[in-house]
């Protein structure tokens, strides 16, 4: 009886092992971002005449872009060195990922809410043999493109946004420069950087 119980159990940790192994998202990178993007506009489209509410544009932004997004990823980018346990305690980087949180929602809920019918286009998608995967797109309005190229991670059972590059800017590296002048300015204070940082992305896109 001992010996079946073991070998069951034993069965049991296998079959977790393997299935973590193979488990990988349903979805090509590709079409998770079309699936992504096609609902967000759609939404934009249908609260077309309710843009201009914070509270429509964020619940828009909390539904339709945020569940996609690896927070905890963007949020070692942006700390940069101050993400390392020496440089921060668990408190400090749970506290900066809640603030980033909110204020990327306000970031993306400003954008968001200048939508006025615009498409966008896919670009022909290029496996990567690294540890990410870029799916782009090019956003059009009034005839011009914009490029946004998606860096994606893996999470096995999908996948997750954890960078954006906006017509060739690094959103999370400008963003870690505008954290790291914030720790400069309060005088290497982190718990007083991370409670008034506040990521531009208008400043970060402008370059």
């Amino acid at each position: 009886m001992k010996t079946l119980l073991k070998q069951t159990m034993m069965a049991g940790v296998v079959a977790t092992m393997i299935g973590s192994a193979v488990a990988a998202p349903a979805q090509a990178p590709s079409d998770f971002i079309k699936s992504v993007a096609d609902s967000l506009i759609g939404k934009l489209k249908a609260e077309h005449n309710h843009l201009n509410n914070p509270a429509t544009i964020n619940a828009i932004v909390k539904q339709n872009l945020e569940p996609y997004v690896d927070a905890q990823a963007f949020t070692r980018i942006v700390m940069g060195t101050y993400a390392s346990p020496q440089s921060s305690t668990p408190q400090q980087r749970a506290a900066f990922e809640s603030n980033l949180r909110q204020s990327l929602i306000q970031n993306y809920g400003s954008a968001l809410a200048k939508y006025s019918n615009q498409g966008y286009e896919i670009r022909p998608y290029r496996p990567s043999a690294g540890a990410y995967q870029v799916v782009t797109l090019d956003f059009i309005s009034q005839g011009q493109k914009t490029p946004v190229a998606f860096q994606l991670a893996d999470h096995g059972s999908d996948w997750k946004i954890r960078n954006m590059n906006v017509a060739g800017i690094d959103l999370g590296l400008q963003f870690r420069n505008q954290f790291a002048s914030t720790v400069q300015r309060n005088g290497g204070n982190l718990d007083k950087a991370i409670a008034t940082f506040k990521p531009d992305a208008n400043a970060a896109t402008n370059k």
